[in-house]
């Protein structure tokens, strides 16, 4: 699977929020169902999404690129250190999570 094109798709057809903090919320709420952290996120907001993600029970998946690449690849011009998927749309994204 090419996770870039299946994070494209999902940012492009489906519902996504994008930061650490908004992602932390969804997490929290129940809202997120996939989240996606940069590999050079901050170890605190590793953390804490890791301690929210284990108690609901939400996959998450280490994106093997920087903040400037996941970024990049959802065609906005800053950093992204997370993501959350919240409607996967036409992606096929929850695949990683089974992964």
């Amino acid at each position: 699977m090419d996770i870039v094109r299946e994070i494209q798709t999902a940012v492009r057809t489906g519902k996504v929020i994008f930061g650490s903090r908004e992602t932390i919320t969804a997490v929290a709420n129940g809202k997120a169902k996939l989240v996606i952290i940069a590999s050079n996120a901050p170890q605190e907001v590793k953390r804490d999404l890791g301690k929210y993600c284990k108690i609901s029970g939400t996959p998450i998946y280490q994106f093997p690129g920087t903040s400037w690449d996941l970024g990049a690849i959802c065609n906005k011009p800053f950093m992204i250190a997370a993501m959350a998927v919240i409607d996967p749309g036409e992606s096929n994204i929850m695949d990683v999570a089974k992964a």
